[in-house]
């Protein structure tokens, strides 16, 4: 096997991602499995709020939602949140990479200028992994003459740190994308065939669950851990996050109603007056079409 220095990374790197796909079957949903459940939750969890905080505030009387009003408004943040999500992958991704490199020629650096210090710190290293001092010391000897190799395992074990170089920021922030708005979407699913009732937001729940559920599924597929964990910790938590839009929307709702209220009573007999002419004038307004 060819395995002179002018063969390049990037032929390396896809017989590497080759041999995990081949021999560990790691395929695009374990690569990108962190991604995808993010992703997705995110976007089941912030849609729902939308239809919760609408359900909240119309069953306090605060509006009368109608069924074009929760989708415009779904989808608008659906597609903004997930935009934004999947930019924030992107770019959270690019400064990885740029902290990661920097941090590396900074290890470089340190390997060369004090390299008594590095050795010891490689020592110790690996005396912290198992290796008994002895054979220890002698592998740090022979990586104080490859620094380059050096550093990736200082990388590793002293900063935490993995080499991003398989990783693509604009691929993974498409993914991250991708399925917030696919799982995203499910829950405005009901609002797309009836107009909004106790009804229809009882099968957008129905919907949030079974969105939850197959994101669970998706997690158990990919990660082969026991179903009733992979399932029960994306529902309960999502279902958290739903119970939590829905109350905040239920609550401030009914503030909002009450504190309305309160000021119309409060106000001067005069203010009263004219606030309620001004809605009389409105309602025409809206009736005659002017």
């Amino acid at each position: 096997r060819d395995r002179s220095p002018s063969r390049g990374l990037g032929d390396v790197y896809k017989r590497q991602t080759q041999h995990r796909r081949n021999a560990h079957g790691l395929g695009r949903i374990q690569e990108f499995l962190k991604q995808l459940v993010y992703g997705g939750n995110d976007g089941i969890v912030t849609t729902f709020a939308i239809v919760a905080g609408f359900a909240g505030a119309q069953a306090e009387g605060v509006a009368q939602i109608g069924g074009l009003a929760v989708l415009v408004f779904g989808l608008a943040n659906l597609f903004a949140d997930g935009v934004s999500m999947g930019l924030g992958e992107f770019l959270s991704g690019r400064a990885e990479h740029d902290l990661y490199h920097k941090r590396r020629k900074l290890e470089i650096q340190a390997i060369a200028e004090d390299p008594e210090q590095e050795r010891d710190e490689m020592f110790t290293i690996l005396c912290q992994r198992g290796l008994p001092p002895g054979e220890a010391d002698a592998v740090t000897d022979i990586f104080m003459r490859h620094p380059d190799m050096m550093a990736d395992l200082m990388m590793t074990y002293e900063f935490g740190m993995h080499d991003p170089a398989e990783d693509d920021p604009a691929v993974n922030g498409l993914f991250t994308f991708g399925s917030f708005i696919v799982f995203g979407s499910i829950p405005l699913v009901p609002y797309f065939v009836a107009a909004p009732s106790p009804l229809t937001f009882y099968a957008s729940v129905g919907a949030t669950f079974t969105a939850l559920a197959g994101l669970g599924l998706l997690r158990w597929y990919a990660t082969r851990e026991r179903l009733a964990r992979a399932v029960g910790e994306t529902v309960v938590l999502g279902a958290t996050c739903a119970a939590v839009a829905f109350a905040v929307g239920w609550v401030v709702g009914g503030y909002l109603l009450a504190a309305a209220i309160g000021l119309f009573i409060g106000a001067p007999k005069t203010l009263r007056q004219a606030s309620a002419h001004t809605g009389v004038i409105a309602i025409y307004s809206i009736i005659s079409g002017a």
